[in-house]
């Protein structure tokens, strides 16, 4: 049983780091995790590349990239031999999103912590008001 109530609060750490991160630089980690890819990437990327890279499902992709492009962090082409096959590129927005989570993990952390801490010291006053 105790590694059970371990897990889930691994769970609940992860989705409160998650909410956080969201928070503070207004994409979701699995768009991070597409951002990342794309800046990693030394050739065309497809929707197929992406997904597999990623481990998202091929819909769950598709959703994510449709965001990106909305929130103008992506762009798609059509390939050059290929007219069918649509490639993803970081905007100039985007790569400069993607730089700031370039910052070390220790300093997200802290970061996410104290945003945390600001975030609870909100709802105790919030609840002492009513």
């Amino acid at each position: 049983m105790k590694t059970i109530c371990a897990m889930r609060d691994v769970f609940k750490a992860m989705g409160n780091f998650e909410t956080a991160f969201e928070k503070m630089y207004q994409i979701t980690l699995n768009e991070a995790m597409i951002l990342c890819a794309l800046k990693e990437a030394s050739e065309k990327v497809t929707a197929t590349n992406l997904s597999k890279q990623t481990e998202l499902s091929p819909s769950h992709t598709s959703k994510m990239l449709r965001i990106l492009e909305e929130k103008g962090l992506i762009v798609r082409s059509l390939g050059s031999e290929d007219r069918r096959q649509m490639y993803f590129h970081l905007t100039h927005t985007g790569k400069q999103r993607v730089n700031k989570l370039d910052t070390p993990m220790r300093e997200i952390t802290i970061r996410m912590v104290e945003f945390g801490i600001y975030q609870n010291l909100l709802m105790e006053k919030i609840r002492h008001r009513t």
